[in-house]
Parts: structure tokens; C-alpha cells; sequence
């Protein structure tokens, strides 16, 4: 599971097909989830979770 901002949740939804070959689970966090939680990418506050 890779949690990320808006920038990047294209580059994560990539990543999770390249690695897993099957379509990715699209989550946006809700707002008690996402007050701490960083982009894997950036650093900046996570807003999706993309998984399988």
C-alpha cells in the first residue's frame, strides 16, 4: 500500500500495476486518517491510499 498526495497518485497507481499486474484500489483517506500520514514520494500530507 503507498499512501500520496495529488501530485503523485498517478506515479503510485503505476507502481502498483507494474508490481502487482492487476488494477489498483483507489482510496481517498478520510480526514482523521490523513492529519499525519506523508506522501511516500514528497512528504507532503498524504490524501489517497492506493493498494491491491
Amino acid at each position: 500500500m503507498i499512501y500520496c498526495c495529488k501530485e503523485h497518485v498517478e506515479l503510485a497507481l503505476d507502481i502498483v500495476v507494474d508490481e502487482h499486474e492487476t488494477a489498483p484500489v483507489l482510496e481517498e483517506l478520510k480526514s482523521d486518517e490523513n492529519l499525519s500520514t506523508p506522501c511516500e514520494y514528497c512528504q507532503n500530507r498524504a490524501v489517497y491510499l492506493v493498494g491491491n
